[in-house]
């Protein structure tokens, strides 16, 4: 068993929009990556998507329903099937829990 610490992960990414893996969980994988400006629409037509914000504050963007706000500590999840576009307005770290096949970038 090897303990993970969320800090040290976050200091290493320097892209946005790039998860790194941080763990897997039998057929789940928990990614961090850095949100800064806007990601784009997409769907995950089999799959929801668990976000979980670290640091920071983001915005789940929805088509036909209002945008969600997560604040630190927060996390939504986005059922399969519903198209959404993450955004921040300033750097925000974020954990995604998923399947491991899941392609973030969406269908």
């Amino acid at each position: 068993m090897e303990t993970i610490n969320l800090e040290q992960k976050a200091a290493a990414i320097d892209q946005p929009w790039s998860p790194i893996e941080i763990a897997r969980v039998n057929d789940q994988v928990v990614r961090m990556a850095l949100v800064e400006g806007e990601y784009h629409w997409h769907k995950h037509t089999n799959e929801d998507e668990l976000f979980y914000v670290h640091k920071g504050e983001i915005i789940i963007q929805l088509r036909d329903q209002p945008d969600v706000t997560l604040h630190q500590g927060e996390m939504v999840v986005v059922p399969k099937g519903v198209e959404h576009c993450p955004k921040s307005v300033g750097p925000s770290y974020i954990l995604v829990f998923e399947p491991y096949a899941l392609d973030s970038r969406g269908d």
